[in-house]
């Protein structure tokens, strides 16, 4: 009924930058908030960042002043701007919507947690 699709992954040296898209298609009424987790090699999926439909953000402090998350509502889309990456900053990315959406027989639905399938990260010299 909904999918959540990013793209701007890809491999960038120590100290650049990356801007991730993600774009919620389908019947969506209303969208909640949106965000970017991550998850690296061996380690737990961890939130990186989220902002709800009033423009409230949230960051980790592994990412303040480095990364920053906005929105184009209209578009039903979140970025993620990613700047002075560094190693620690691989992993696969993966958007998030809490959002509402309608069914084939116009059933108001709410789902929490979509995902996306992840884009690629990679930062190294």
């Amino acid at each position: 009924q909904v999918q959540l699709v990013e793209s701007g992954g890809g491999w960038v040296q120590p100290g650049g930058s990356l801007r991730l898209s993600c774009v919620a298609a389908g019947r969506i009424l209303r969208i909640y908030d949106m965000g970017w987790y991550r998850q690296a090699p061996g380690k737990q999926r961890e939130l990186v960042a989220h902002i709800t439909s009033d423009g409230t953000s949230y960051y980790a402090d592994s990412v303040k002043g480095r990364f920053a998350i906005s929105t184009d509502s209209p578009k039903k889309m979140v970025y993620l701007q990613m700047n002075s990456l560094n190693p620690e900053d691989t992993a696969v990315y993966y958007c998030h919507a809490d959002l509402q959406y309608y069914t084939a027989d116009y059933i108001s639905m709410r789902e929490k947690d979509s995902w996306g399938q992840g884009t690629q990260v990679t930062v190294s010299s």
